[in-house]
């Protein structure tokens, strides 16, 4: 990933309702949820939802997927990955203290 793109993600990001969704779709996996039940999950409107979800597609954390009459949403994670990367390696300089914080469970 590029700076331009990091800032489009960390901007996405940088929104309650967008973090809860990125967070309810980590929980789905490969298998991803329609927008209303992500809706239903963090307690946002179905128009509210989608409007979000575009823009988490648009900083390209999430893909959708028309499937009949439903869009089915998953994360990203190889772009999830990449921007995490990004942070450790390009802004941190693969600084010990955080590198250790993201290989030992619970401390990140």
């Amino acid at each position: 990933m590029n700076e331009d793109q990091i800032i489009g993600a960390l901007g996405a990001l940088a929104q309650e309702t967008r973090l809860r969704i990125l967070r309810y779709l980590v929980t789905k996996g490969s298998d991803g949820a329609p927008a209303g039940e992500i809706g239903e999950a963090v307690s946002a409107a179905s128009s509210r939802a989608s409007f979000h979800l575009s823009t988490l597609s648009n900083a390209g954390l999430v893909t959708a997927e028309r499937k009949s009459r439903q869009i089915i949403y998953r994360v990203d994670f190889q772009a999830m990955g990449g921007m995490i990367g990004y942070l450790i390696k390009d802004c941190c300089n693969n600084h010990q203290d955080v590198v250790a914080c993201c290989q030992i469970p619970g401390k990140c």
